[in-house]
């Protein structure tokens, strides 16, 4: 009987009217993460969020009924009643409105919206958590988050694997079934995940500058398109930008991961260019990659000058060849910006990629912004919506093509974390938000970055302790 009452007092609270003698006021609510005006997947997390104003308590009503009501300066959703309000609300918009409770009484900030689009998200997010000058990996962990709900699960910890450097993580077409990233240093390699069987690769050549850095997967699975790169870092004495990394030198292949061997082409590494950050488009007609001309001796002093284009060359999936002619899709000398990470949206229409004043490191650039351009017209769509005054780079799609999540160091310049924005058809995007958190001071407490998120259809299909079995087998070579 007792528990039958604290029941219903527990559904009362939860369906209580919003608070009496209310006094408004102007201006949004002091709330972090910024949640205001926003368009939301059917499928997320619930978008707890914290009042910075003193209060001590919080209210929120959407729609006029109450869905978090707390003695405490945030708010928090049930899982369960926050997962039935979306599903009942596809292709709606939300009034949400935010009540504090302070030492003069209630009070009623503006209202805001969210619109719950129905286009889902995939619902696994995948990225290293790295500190973020990028150069300490004594504290390195690949993990994978359910943005449905709260779980988060490690599937490689470099503590477990001998305490070395893990490379961000990549999928085939956002298939958990086919992925791979790096682990470097001695005993190290490419872990290449198929159908949950890790196998180790060496994807180097003995003609090849450094083995394997950035790569792409075609959409069969059976070839990967990647760089080669020698990669210096620089040290600002005095900037906010803090560092840079750039390419002395840098080509082009094409792993064939049946047949383990090289695919090579002169169109890809001419040694007055430098090629970089390959991706194939999602029919495997065209690899998409960035284009500089070579500087004789690069130095933070010169590097200004370095200004990558977007290219693309075709790709012949059925005989494996890299076609001779090289088209210039945005032209760095033309625009005076330089492109990073180029990825074509899975339907093929459209193309994402971060753009910067100069280089090929966006992390500690705060005019880095991202930019589209429409594939079938050439036209180039701002994102004036989805980026903000610090750097946005390392984006990635959904499988749908309505979805981009990238890094932004918005919040304090120094740490990234994983934000989505709505795409729709024409390529115009949302506000972005940040991915949600259960504890709404999360983000204040962690001191480390999210590296390169990407977006997958379900959880992958390995632990960190068949990472640490892989790398003791011996590796696949390619020649």
């Amino acid at each position: 009987m007792r528990k039958s009452i604290i029941l219903i007092a527990a559904a009362a609270l939860f369906a209580a009217c919003a608070p009496s003698n209310v006094t408004e006021v102007e201006g949004q609510a002091p709330m972090y993460p910024d949640y205001t005006d926003i368009t939301i997947p059917v499928n997320i997390a619930p978008l707890n969020f914290l009042l910075d104003d003193g209060a001590s308590r919080v209210c929120v009503t959407i729609d006029g009924k109450t869905y978090s009501n707390r003695r405490s300066g945030d708010a928090r959703f049930s899982e369960k009643a926050w997962h039935s309000l979306l599903a009942g609300n596809e292709g709606k918009t939300l009034e949400i409105k935010v009540y504090s409770r302070g030492k003069d009484g209630w009070k009623q900030y503006a209202p805001f919206t969210w619109t719950v689009s129905p286009d889902k998200l995939d619902p696994y997010l995948t990225y290293r958590l790295i500190e973020p000058d990028y150069e300490a990996y004594n504290n390195i962990v690949l993990q994978q988050r359910c943005i449905e709900n709260f779980r988060t699960d490690d599937f490689s910890d470099n503590r477990v694997i001998g305490n070395k450097c893990m490379n961000c993580h990549t999928y085939c077409g956002q298939d958990p079934a086919a992925s791979m990233f790096y682990v470097r240093g001695p005993g190290g390699g490419a872990i290449l995940n198929l159908d949950g069987q890790l196998q180790k690769l060496s994807i180097k050549g003995e003609d090849m500058i450094s083995g394997s850095v950035y790569f792409g997967f075609s959409p069969s699975r059976r070839y990967i398109v990647f760089s080669a790169n020698k990669i210096i870092p620089g040290y600002h004495a005095q900037s906010i930008r803090r560092m840079e990394v750039f390419d002395t030198k840098s080509d082009l292949y094409v792993a064939d991961m049946q047949e383990h061997k090289f695919i090579r082409s002169s169109t890809v590494t001419d040694t007055d260019m430098l090629e970089t950050f390959p991706a194939f488009s999602p029919d495997g007609k065209y690899i998409y990659y960035c284009k500089a001309p070579q500087i004789d001796t690069v130095t933070l002093d010169n590097i200004e000058t370095q200004k990558y284009s977007l290219c693309r060359v075709a790709f012949n999936e059925e005989t494996g060849t890299i076609g001779d002619t090289v088209e210039t899709i945005y032209d760095a000398a033309k625009e005076n910006k330089s492109v990073c990470h180029p990825r074509v949206s899975p339907d093929g229409r459209l193309i994402c990629f971060s753009i910067a004043d100069y280089g090929t490191f966006p992390l500690w650039h705060r005019e880095a912004d991202l930019m589209m351009m429409d594939l079938e017209t050439g036209r180039q769509i701002p994102m004036t919506e989805a980026n903000s005054d610090g750097s946005e780079s390392y984006h990635s799609w959904s499988s749908n093509s309505r979805w981009l999540v990238f890094a932004s160091k918005r919040d304090d310049g120094v740490y990234g974390k994983p934000y989505f924005c709505h795409v729709d058809e024409d390529g115009n995007c949302s506000k972005s938000f940040v991915l949600p958190q259960k504890h709404t001071e999360y983000y204040n407490n962690l001191l480390r970055s999210f590296n390169a998120p990407e977006l997958g259809k379900g959880p992958l299909p390995f632990t960190t302790y068949d990472v640490k079995e892989a790398l003791e087998q011996d590796a696949v070579t390619f020649n």
